[in-house]
């Protein structure tokens, strides 16, 4: 059955479809646009993720644009009101703010753009990964942050502070990801989510768990070990620039000239050097993954690339497609436990801790580090606000 939630809140319950407003799940709900927290443990047909993230007026066809256009000017002018009457869509539904006649219009439009999108595009192969990191994106995005702006109080002194408080005065205290924002896969946030993604270090004290803690996991030398495993190496269980002093520079070199030696020569195709292409053999790996102007990863990705990019593109996206099937595997571990996933920045996973569940941080930290590619080496870090994040021996 073809349908559409009303509302993208996981309280607020009620669906189009086969012509009418429901505001209990009808039995069969098989495809929609995008999933909504509201629908639970379900397993759907999205035509959001088809179209590779695109939004219903850029997959409108042709026959439906004028129609269409019309009921998101009518959308558009709904959310002007809310504005202008300070009505807040994190504390009301959708459906309780408009007509029914509008709802009723708009759904219908929203079905036959969808309708379109099944007919015309194909399944991604990596639908079941996708379909999987969408639900959890779309819980994430109204997980409230515990935002303590006088947190940053001894700063105020730095404009560079002042600057970014006036600017978090405009934003939602929740993070909303694009998992389409990048070619390679790694997500980016919308416009007025929190910006996890950019925040200055210095001002990270801004944000303390909702919990007792912040744990945060955190692979060593993530997109190292990727190439790694993909010129076929077994993962060392030790820090991997030990590991190439030892293995690839005979013990030649401090920790530090070996890490820099390394990341120089990584994303450089004119840099040579002998001792680390016979261990990572960047060739071989560029010749497997890349047919001259497009690049298959390991994830079944595709990405349009020049020779320049395309070892960093396949160590990228296969490196963060690595990392958010771990994430998924933590967010699918604690569905039932007091303690959460907070955000994620990058490769890093951040976890709101309850410490009467402290026994249960080996595991977690266990089921990150089990990658396709083997066990890789987690940093663990823990604190009372992500400003005070401390290493921690697990």
């Amino acid at each position: 059955m073809l349908f559409q939630v009303l509302d993208d809140k996981k309280e607020c319950v009620g669906v189009y479809a086969e012509g009418r407003l429901h505001n209990t799940l009808p039995d069969d709900l098989s495809r929609t646009w995008k999933y909504s927290a509201s629908l639970g443990d379900t397993d759907l047909e999205c035509a959001y993720l088809y179209t590779n993230g695109k939004t219903p007026s850029e997959a409108c066809p042709e026959g439906l644009r004028a129609k269409w256009d019309e009921v998101v000017e009518k959308l558009k002018a709904f959310f002007v009101a809310f504005g202008e009457s300070k009505v807040s869509l994190y504390d009301n539904c959708f459906y309780d703010l408009v007509p029914d006649r509008f709802l009723l219009e708009f759904c219908d439009m929203k079905n036959q753009i969808s309708e379109h999108v099944f007919d015309n595009y194909e399944k991604p192969k990596n639908y079941d990964f996708l379909y999987g990191l969408h639900k959890m994106v779309e819980e994430l995005k109204y997980q409230k942050l515990n935002i303590d702006k006088h947190a940053l109080d001894n700063k105020l002194v730095n404009y560079k502070t002042r600057s970014f408080l006036r600017k978090l005065s405009n934003v939602d205290p929740f993070i909303s990801y694009n998992m389409f924002g990048t070619v390679t896969g790694r997500m980016t946030t919308v416009p007025k989510s929190f910006p996890i993604l950019t925040l200055d270090k210095d001002h990270r004290n801004v944000l303390a768990p909702t919990n007792d803690w912040f744990i945060e996991l955190d692979f060593n030398a993530a997109e190292l070990r990727t190439l790694l495993a993909l010129a076929g190496k077994e993962q060392p269980s030790e820090d991997i620039h030990e590991w190439n002093i030892a293995n690839v520079f005979e013990d030649s070199m401090t920790r530090e000239q070996a890490k820099k030696k390394v990341f120089a020569w990584l994303y450089n195709p004119k840099s040579q050097d002998r001792m680390l292409n016979k261990v990572y053999d960047r060739g071989a790996v560029v010749k497997k993954y890349f047919d001259g102007s497009e690049v298959s990863t390991f994830f079944d990705r595709k990405i349009l690339a020049d020779s320049h990019h395309a070892l960093n593109y396949i160590i990228q996206s296969t490196t963060s497609d690595l990392f958010l099937r771990r994430m998924l595997k933590v967010w699918d571990y604690l569905k039932d436990k007091k303690s959460k996933i907070a955000f994620s920045i990058h490769d890093s996973l951040v976890i709101d801790y309850d410490r009467s569940e402290y026994r249960l941080l080996p595991e977690i930290v266990d089921i990150f580090a089990d990658t396709d590619f083997g066990k890789y080496k987690v940093n663990v870090s823990g604190g009372k606000s992500f400003g005070k994040m401390k290493e921690m021996s697990i």
